[in-house]
């Protein structure tokens, strides 16, 4: 029997233990899609006790403890946060085969140097140990940071968004960690939704364009996506979780436009056709500047009515969407490639049902970049042992693993970092089962700097960061 969560955890052979250990274990990260703040990194936030870091949204935490029976009190209420850490505390042990399992000693391991596993017998002293940690002063947003070794985030930005905290952090001499803004316009994009009036309102008023058709829609987004790359952006973000392509004709457009500032529904035809429109010429716009466009595909959000309307999106009521997409996806593509207006995309699947969808999809578009157009990792609800497995399979089996831009954490905490020595466990063990099966040759100066470049270097070629 093997020793719980110990330094060969996950690796299950002497070539995967070599290749984590001498290659993966102490690379940088370059956390290229995360959810955390620039504010509360340029502020250095402190944090008052283990809830607070570990606990406070958290949707992951929050589902599990639900489908344990304990009341929202204790979750999002206004139970204490000693109270709501006993709770997570006497969930965790039911989640043998979830992953926040593995993430949850992971997090205590590497962030407080604490290996007991976390139950009701053993959360008082868990809960003393952290806090003490907590209130030393290295235990801060940046601390973290430094901590893991983050060499570069992207945080996820509307348009609208002042960028104020990003140019603070760029002006700082003295700080070494690149934090860089991404462009996620779903306020453009949501023409279907009721607070798109108010969006495209602030919009105007942000740009000083007065937004009576679409081409000056479209002047808009090029202000903001200008004033993104001046503060060092390098990425797009979309979430497309329903229907996304159907191309309609110049003048269709700007009358769909026009009728839907005018107050009138449209059709759902309409709305797509208005948001094919709107993809393509951020598309070119992100292909002019170098940027990367991200395609988050799949997700069904806030499922449960009544607790949307009780606290809110983000809170753990989205589940994975069934539409199919691989024509619309083909599509958006190809109408970008015919002019070469087709920017570096990474394309992330939530139903893994689509892994070989957009694993095959990616090679109809490569070109002259390695790695141009990316089957982007194991995301969300597939964000696990077996998920990440899966993707890194799929991606060996229909295109070329070494080009992989490899792990990002998708997290709102600080504390997410072992997530990516998790997927480098994850990868460096199968990697080495297939050298060990006799499928690929023990060549170390190879198999070692592709391992470097999928946890690293990759992405900041990817990227064209200097950092």
């Amino acid at each position: 029997m093997k020793a719980f969560m110990d330094k060969d955890f996950l690796l299950e052979t002497d070539t995967a233990k070599k290749l984590f250990h001498d290659y993966a274990k102490d690379m940088p990260i370059y956390d290229y899609h995360c959810h955390l703040t620039a504010k509360e990194i340029a502020e250095n936030k402190r944090f008052n006790n283990l809830t607070d870091v570990w606990l406070d949204g958290d949707h992951y935490k929050w589902r599990a403890m639900r489908s344990n029976g304990i009341n929202e009190t204790f979750i999002t209420g206004n139970k204490s946060d000693r109270e709501k850490f006993q709770a997570w505390a006497e969930t965790i042990p039911h989640c043998i085969g979830n992953p926040l399992y593995h993430w949850t000693h992971l997090e205590l391991q590497r962030c407080f140097q604490l290996y007991d596993p976390l139950n009701e017998s053993t959360a008082e002293e868990i809960w003393e140990k952290s806090n003490a940690i907590i209130q030393e002063e290295s235990f801060s947003a940046r601390g973290l940071l430094h901590k893991f070794n983050v060499k570069g985030l992207c945080t996820t930005d509307d348009p609208l968004d002042t960028l104020e905290y990003h140019q603070q952090l760029r002006n700082e001499p003295n700080f070494n960690i690149e934090v860089l803004p991404t462009f996620r316009p779903d306020g453009a994009l949501n023409v279907d939704l009721a607070s798109f009036m108010d969006w495209l309102q602030k919009l105007g008023a942000i740009t000083g364009i007065s937004i009576n058709t679409f081409a000056c829609f479209i002047e808009a987004l090029k202000v903001r996506v200008d004033y993104f790359h001046e503060v060092g952006c390098r990425l797009s973000d979309h979430g497309l979780d329903s229907s996304f392509f159907l191309k309609g004709t110049e003048t269709e457009v700007e009358e769909i436009f026009k009728r839907r500032i005018s107050g009138a529904a449209l059709s759902n035809e309409e709305i797509v056709k208005l948001k094919t429109e709107i993809l393509l010429h951020l598309g070119k716009m992100y292909k002019e500047n170098g940027w990367v466009m991200q395609l988050h595909i799949g997700g069904l959000r806030n499922n449960n009515s009544k607790m949307l309307n009780l606290i809110g999106p983000n809170t753990g009521f989205d589940s994975i969407a069934d539409f199919t997409y691989a024509e619309e996806l083909s599509a958006l593509l190809d109408e970008l490639e015919k002019d070469s207006s087709l920017p570096k995309t990474i394309i992330y699947n939530l139903n893994p049902r689509d892994n070989y969808v957009v694993g095959s999809m990616i090679g109809n578009f490569q070109a002259e970049i390695p790695g141009k157009i990316q089957f982007g990792t194991a995301w969300w609800f597939n964000d696990n042992k077996d998920g990440m497995e899966e993707q890194i399979k799929a991606l060996a089996n229909l295109g070329i693993l070494s080009r992989f831009v490899g792990m990002v954490t998708d997290s709102r905490s600080f504390l997410s970092y072992p997530r990516h020595e998790y997927f480098r466990r994850i990868l460096c063990n199968v990697i080495g089962n297939w050298v060990e099966n006799g499928q690929y040759p023990p060549d170390f100066t190879y198999l070692g700097k592709m391992i470097e470049n999928i946890c690293f270097y990759n992405i900041k070629k990817y990227l064209e960061v200097s950092t």
